[in-house]
């Protein structure tokens, strides 16, 4: 298997009509910071990252259509560590202009879907400790405590025949993604 196994995602691309805003938003809402800007030829490039491992995991690039009816990029997703953080960037999103906002549990995870200032979906979430069948989408709300959050999450996962301790569950993963990679 080898160097097969070691295969890891790192960044995304996104075309934007607005570079400037859309660079601000991302540095101002999620504390990205800029690593690098330039033009490649008539294209405007911003790079963007959280992890100094990471030239960027974000590049903005010019060229998105203005009356592009259909994005086909369905989300972009970021891990946050717990309940206060997942608090403080809905509070700064809010801030910074993002749009149609849904805290919502997935029994798996509690997240904040929105919408950038140029329509893409942004998911931040926090992993709870279960798993449980997908797909799962049912609303929650930030401002409750933590611990009534947390018990609403697990009662609505508990609902589900496949829930497990989120332990047992990557064991599992694990498991049949060494099958899979074996080939």
């Amino acid at each position: 298997m080898g160097s097969l196994s070691q295969l890891q995602f790192s960044h995304i691309g996104l075309y934007v009509t607005d570079i400037a805003r859309m660079a601000r938003f991302y540095k101002q809402a999620l504390r990205f910071t800029q690593t690098d800007a330039g033009d490649l030829g008539t294209v405007q490039l911003v790079f963007l990252s959280r992890d100094p491992h990471e030239h960027h995991q974000l590049v903005l690039a010019t060229g998105r259509p203005a009356d592009m009816a259909f994005n086909v990029v369905n989300q972009i997703s970021f891990r946050v560590p717990d309940l206060a953080a997942l608090r403080g960037f809905h509070g700064r999103l809010l801030a910074e202009g993002a749009s149609d906002m849904h805290p919502v549990t997935h029994g798996n995870a509690i997240s904040v879907y929105c919408r950038d200032p140029e329509g893409n979906r942004l998911e931040l979430f926090m992993d709870t400790p279960w798993y449980c069948d997908q797909p799962l989408r049912e609303p929650i709300d930030l401002a409750r405590p933590d611990a009534e959050i947390l018990a609403r999450a697990e009662a609505i996962a508990r609902r589900f025949p496949k829930f497990m301790p989120r332990a047992q569950w990557q064991a599992e993963m694990a498991r049949r993604m060494l099958e899979d990679q074996r080939g």
